[in-house]
């Protein structure tokens, strides 16, 4: 007992009140970022090793099943209960906002998950080595000390949804920039006697080098269309995943194009020229913005030396005029 009253005190007089907490912390965290590596190369259990060399001779449904799960990666299905939402809604929601940020692997929620959590673990972990290793524990507060612990764990937990959310965004407006020039490519395949399905495979071809997120969303359209699924509901799902306005626009005129028997090329041609429209608009919108936002620049910068230039001579001579009087 006085062994470990000693221990206490030697850390409660160099690290504060909280000393035998913190330490107990840090080795906790020391054992985690230890035994992640452990437990990542564990050799596959040779049960579930048999179990799919079985599942391979089986029939259809094994086979399917096998086949849908044959690019997951093994060492985070260990984990899928903690890396993954067990409510179906938020999967779902995750899902979608992955896809849309351009991220379409199976395990995308997993490693969206095991990043935020590696991030915060290292934040904490940068934390405390600021504290305690780079700097004394008297230098700081309590209060200081745990803003300076948390905060760069909050920080690395949150910056995999910032990074996606900034993917999201840049995405659709890359595809929402290269929209009206696929509708013209596609409205010239269906005059020249294509259909639908063989134009979406020109255009998704043809932009691969100017538009490649918008060429992508054409070739799973293409290839879900090849696979026999509905036209509508690949439509549907196009306008989902791509979260664009105008992809949803479209998908509606095509939808009821298809509905009524009008023509697609019609409803192409009067589509293509209203997103020309709107691009443009879209163009002159950002310009007329330009001079508002130039104006605080132009003045921060302008106006400060113009003020040097014109009074800081006057000034000069009144400090001479009080320094000759006095």
């Amino acid at each position: 007992m006085n062994f470990l009253e000693q221990i206490n005190g030697i850390l409660t007089g160099s690290l504060g009140e909280f000393g035998p907490l913190i330490v107990v912390g840090g080795l906790g965290l020391f054992m985690i970022l230890l035994m992640i590596p452990l437990i990542m190369n564990q050799p596959e259990d040779p049960l579930k090793k048999f179990k799919r060399d079985q599942s391979s001779t089986s029939q259809a449904k094994p086979k399917k099943e096998r086949l849908r799960q044959g690019d997951r990666n093994e060492q985070l299905q260990k984990f899928a209960s903690f890396l993954e939402p067990q409510d179906e809604e938020e999967l779902s929601a995750m899902q979608l906002k992955l896809r849309q940020a351009g991220y379409v692997s199976r395990d995308a929620v997993r490693f969206y998950h095991f990043s935020q959590f590696a991030l915060g673990i290292l934040g904490l972990v940068a934390g405390l080595v600021y504290v305690f290793v780079m700097n004394s524990p008297d230098d700081f507060d309590q209060q200081q000390q745990i803003i300076r612990i948390v905060g760069p764990g909050g920080a690395g937990y949150m910056l995999p949804k910032y990074w996606v959310t900034r993917r999201v965004e840049a995405r659709k407006e890359a595809i929402t920039a290269g929209f009206p020039d696929s509708l013209d490519m596609m409205l010239v395949c269906v005059e020249a006697g294509q259909s639908l399905d063989q134009s979406i495979v020109r255009v998704a071809k043809e932009l691969h080098a100017s538009y490649p997120e918008l060429a992508e969303e054409f070739e799973i359209v293409a290839y879900e269309m090849k696979a026999g699924k509905d036209k509508s509901a690949v439509l549907r799902d196009m306008g989902v995943r791509c979260g664009v306005q105008d992809i949803s626009s479209f998908v509606t005129v095509m939808i009821q194009s298809a509905t009524f028997g009008t023509s697609i090329a019609d409803a192409l041609r009067v589509y293509a020229g209203e997103m020309r429209d709107k691009r443009v608009m879209r163009a002159e919108e950002a310009a007329n913005k330009l001079p508002t936002k130039m104006t605080l620049a132009t003045m921060g910068l302008t106006v400060p030396p113009l003020l040097i230039i014109l009074v800081g001579p006057s000034a000069m001579g009144i400090m001479d005029l009080g320094n000759m009087s006095n």
